[in-house]
Parts: C-alpha cells; structure tokens; sequence
C-alpha cells in the first residue's frame, strides 16, 4: 500500500486525484495539504504544510508556483519523494527542484497523462523515419476557451521531442500571416486552437507526398492527468534520490 499526501488537495485536480486513490486498492491518502480546510475531506487537512506529522511513502503536488519552495523544504526534511505536477515555475525554482532531486526522488513531467507520454516515446521513433523521407510536421492542440497560455506546454513537448531526433535542428513556427514563402524544410508547425470546454486534443501531423500520417491524442477529462499521477506516485515510492519522468514509469511498466 503506497500512502499518498496530496498537496493542493482542495484544488479541482486535488480533488480527482482523492477520488481515484480512494478507488484505488494500492494507495491510500495519508493527508491533505491546502491553504483551507473545507472540512469535507475523508483524510487530515493541514493548512499548513509543516504541520503535516502523518507518515507517507509519496506527495503528489498539483498546487501553485508560490507554494513549490516550501513543499520541497517539507519533502527534502522528510526524504519524501515527490511527483511534481504544478507549471509555471521560475528559473530560480526549477534550480530548486534540480537540487532537491539530489536528495530525494522527482518525478517531473509536461503532462502527466500516460497516453501522451507513450505518444512522446512513439513520435521520436516516426519523425527518425518519415521526417528524411520528406515529410512536413504539424502540431495542432486545442483547448478551452479559459486557458491562457498558447501553445500548450504539451504541444511543445510533443515538438521537443521530435526535434531531440534531429539534434535540435528545427525551427518553431506559430504562425503563418506574415510570411509569404515556400514553407522550408526544417520547420515544425504549432497551431493552437481555444474554444468551449475542450480538455485537451493534439494532433501530430506528417504530411508527405500523397499520404498523411496522424498522431491524435484527446483528453476528455482531467482524471487522464490524475491517473497518470497516481501511477507515478506508485513508481516513485521507494525510489533513489533522483529526476524522473514519466518515460520512465512507463519503461516500468513494460
């Protein structure tokens, strides 16, 4: 049994990730970390992180930036291992997390979802074949009309990927409307879509001479995110001090 304390666990995906522990027969949720105590949580809540006296074998992290420094103090102090889903985190904080992995085991990844991170290992192996074959790549993500940011840190790590197989040699473009030329061919195209309450939706294309081969991948909840950290959490417990990701609970689990 892998005890879990959830930081953010008042949060829309803090709340998810209790709902699958709970149903999960291989877990089981020590605590809670959150700024409040709503009180309706089936688990101890501690409003303040060094407060938190429970024993675990994990934390699961899906909060806020600010709140990054103090947990991993807290995991550090403990010899806590830690799957690290918030984004957004500075420079300063990323060395943070660099050092922190020197003392305990991270696990660190753009998107948590198991099927987006099988994608990533898959595209390397199709970009090494068709990209010299001559064909063109294409990355469209869409998402709903509430985010922010564009394009997607999923969408770039899809590229990051691909452009691992070519030592980094392509160029990112965003968009077209400015430019009148023959489209060169090292390029990756993103395009990113923002509309309703779309969860998630990337589409990889190449596109050759008289065929087109795509890579979808659609989320259509946010539990895919919460399953893939679960799984995470049950790989890191017990694991060396360490940076992880999520190629490598699948390599585990192959």
């Amino acid at each position: 049994m892998v005890r879990i304390i959830m930081h953010g666990c008042n949060g829309k995906m803090g709340q998810v990730i209790s709902g699958l522990i709970a149903a999960d027969e291989g877990t089981d949720m020590a605590a809670g970390i959150d700024a409040r105590d709503e009180g309706h949580n089936p688990y101890p809540v501690f409003t303040d992180i060094d407060n938190c006296d429970v024993e675990a074998d994990c934390l699961i992290d899906f909060s806020a930036a600010a709140a990054v420094d103090k947990m991993l103090d807290y995991c550090v102090a403990k010899g806590l291992p830690c799957v690290l889903c918030t984004t957004g985190l500075s420079e300063e904080q990323l060395k943070k997390v660099e050092e922190a992995s020197k003392k305990i085991a991270i696990l660190k990844s753009a998107n948590m979802s198991l099927g987006i991170n099988l994608l990533l290992k898959m595209l390397k192996e199709a970009a090494g074949v068709l990209a010299p074959a001559g064909f063109d790549m294409e990355i469209v993500e869409k998402h709903h009309n509430l985010k922010v940011d564009a394009p997607s840190g999923t969408a770039l790590a899809l590229a990051d990927s691909i452009n691992e197989e070519f030592n980094n040699e392509y160029e990112y473009v965003y968009d077209r409307s400015a430019r009148r030329e023959k489209r060169p061919v090292k390029e990756i195209g993103i395009s990113a879509v923002r509309g309703g309450t779309i969860v998630g939706d990337h589409d990889v294309i190449f596109a050759g001479a008289d065929e087109v081969i795509t890579f979808s991948h659609t989320a259509y909840s946010k539990a895919v995110f919460g399953k893939g950290a679960v799984q995470a959490a049950k790989f890191l417990a017990g694991r060396a001090a360490g940076m992880y990701n999520m190629a490598d609970v699948i390599d585990a689990s192959i």
